[in-house]
């Protein structure tokens, strides 16, 4: 366990409850100085909430925080000035131009003439805003408003930044060109705590919590909680997949199958020592009489472990739009 002198994010035993509604329960956090820090969730889970409670605009219903080593929310006046937060939803003036939305948050944050001119360059330079610089932030598209959103909750140079799902609305390769971003501000210091439901961001955090119902159901490391994980991973390839999708579903030892094209990807609790002629055996019925090559043991990816972890996929768990953000 890292010191406090090593944590941007110390939180212990909170809960938030809104009237009968537990919207996060028992939540323990800590997030190392540096690191990335990622919340993989559906809608509906707690994670707005849990950022809001951390950087003190909403106060836990019990429990302790503590963040850059100030007390929340008793000092969350005096947290402000160190940290930079980006909603999910594009929140700044569409009406302002690029410059214009820079230049309000530096007001805010009472840099001066010089230092906000420094920082606009240099800021719509990193983000690859500079042609932008004029343009009215609501004809920008939707990687130009995220590289904008995340240049405004930089202009402080912030010790520790909240994301909250940040690319939910931009295409892959915009996505990548972010995280590569947020990589860069890692690498210089920068703590980060990002929320979101792409699989494959959750992937590139140093750290992961898997959060459900309130709840964190697994937290570590993406690849040890991978390695740590109680299921094969065995994929099928044959004829009538749907047919043995339903049928394999009856069996207590199979937590979730899914197609994936001309494949159908079981997932097999570790109990069964030898998963392939198990599974060969309880296809029969269904399938025929497979073959050993049609049948492949391979690798968990992140959504086998949501499985592992929560009993329901990722997609099947996104019910809800989260009452509380």
């Amino acid at each position: 366990m890292p010191s406090n002198a090593e944590l941007a994010i110390d939180a212990r035993g909170v809960d938030k409850q809104f009237g009968k509604l537990r919207a996060v329960a028992e939540l323990d956090l800590q997030v190392q100085k540096g690191h990335i820090y990622g919340f993989l969730g559906p809608n509906g889970c707690g994670k707005s909430t849990t950022i809001r409670m951390l950087t003190g605009l909403l106060t836990p219903t019990r429990g302790e925080i503590n963040v850059l080593g100030m007390a929340i929310p008793q000092q969350a006046e005096a947290l402000r000035r160190h940290i930079g937060y980006m909603t999910q939803k594009f929140s700044l003036y569409e009406d302002l131009s690029v410059r214009e939305n820079l230049q309000f948050i530096a007001d805010i944050y009472g840099l001066g003439v010089r230092e906000s001119k420094r920082k606009i360059d240099e800021l719509t330079a990193t983000y690859h805003l500079d042609a932008q610089r004029q343009q009215l932030a609501g004809t920008l598209s939707g990687g130009q408003k995220q590289r904008l959103g995340l240049a405004c909750a930089c202009i402080n140079e912030p010790e520790l930044l909240f994301l909250d799902e940040p690319t939910s609305a931009v295409d892959p390769q915009n996505r990548r060109d972010f995280w590569e971003q947020l990589f860069d501000l890692s690498d210089r210091g920068t703590s980060i705590l990002v929320t979101t439901h792409y699989m494959d961001e959750a992937q590139r955090c140093h750290q992961l919590a898997i959060m459900e119902s309130g709840h964190i159901r697994a937290k570590g490391n993406p690849q040890a909680l991978l390695e740590a994980m109680p299921l094969h991973v065995i994929e099928i390839a044959g004829h009538r997949l749907r047919q043995l999708k339903s049928h394999l579903g009856q069996f207590s030892e199979i937590p979730s199958a899914a197609q994936l094209g001309d494949r159908l990807r079981v997932l097999v609790d570790k109990k069964i020592d030898a998963p392939i002629p198990w599974l060969l055996e309880k296809s029969r019925a269904v399938a025929g009489q497979l073959t050993p090559p049609q049948l492949t043991q391979v690798a968990p990816n992140l959504e086998d472990l949501f499985v592992s972890v929560t009993g329901k996929g990722l997609e099947a768990s996104r019910e809800a739009e989260d009452v509380t953000g």
